[in-house]
């Protein structure tokens, strides 16, 4: 029984892990409602045979294959309909225009003046005198635009010159070489060997090691973390 237990439960987890990759990253996410719905009823319908031994383990899988279609059905729609994709996803709606609150849009939102102070103050704005607009996103997210006179300064503005960003690359991760990534970076393992040397760290200690476009390295040892 223990073992029947075990191979059900391991093959209702492989298929929801395979469905929810499938449907995409947005699942992971903070989720719309259509995508948490979704999320619930797969859940769901793996419970079932996992606690129910007598039922049929593909009376879980043929409902979580078929919401997955549907699901995908509705994405692909959803690219082609503004409509559909209203439907099913909403749109934004705008708590905050040109600094006023809109008590009505409060309203239809069920949001109060609490929460929206509270999602203002998760951006780091305390003083609404400072807000322009404020816009309630279909995935519950709060947008903010400040006033130009209250937004910071950016180097542009300052007549500053900066350094483009470069996204860093990951040549070791947890005692691993990624080698693609290292001819990605333009480097190669003598080269790496010899970083590793001069920070007296062999591989297997290395737990992360990055490098950016203007070379500038971060490295971290397994011994710097607790």
């Amino acid at each position: 029984m223990m073992i029947t237990i075990l191979f059900r439960t391991a093959i209702l987890y492989s298929t929801l892990l395979l469905t929810v990759r499938l449907l995409g990253k947005r699942q992971l996410g903070e989720m719309e409602p259509s995508e948490f719905v979704v999320s619930m009823l797969l859940a769901n319908l793996a419970t079932i045979p996992m606690e129910e031994p007598d039922t049929p383990i593909f009376h879980g899988i043929v409902p979580i294959i078929l919401i997955f279609l549907a699901e995908t059905a509705i994405a692909y729609l959803s690219l082609r309909s503004v409509w559909i994709r209203k439907f099913f996803c909403g749109k934004p709606v705008i708590l905050i225009e040109n600094g006023k609150i809109s008590a009505e849009n409060l309203r239809r939102t069920k949001v109060n003046l609490d929460e929206l102070t509270m999602h203002l103050r998760e951006k780091d704005v305390f003083d609404l005198s400072t807000v322009k607009f404020a816009i309630l996103e279909t995935n519950g997210q709060l947008s903010i635009l400040l006033n130009g006179k209250d937004q910071p300064p950016t180097a542009k503005d300052l007549l500053i010159k900066v350094p483009d960003t470069q996204l860093p690359i990951t040549l070791i991760t947890d005692g691993c070489i990624l080698k693609d990534n290292l001819s990605l970076a333009g480097k190669d393992l003598l080269w790496l060997r010899k970083e590793l040397k001069k920070r007296n760290c062999p591989l297997k200690q290395a737990l992360l090691l990055t490098i950016d476009g203007a070379g500038k390295i971060y490295f971290l040892r397994r011994s710097d973390c607790p």
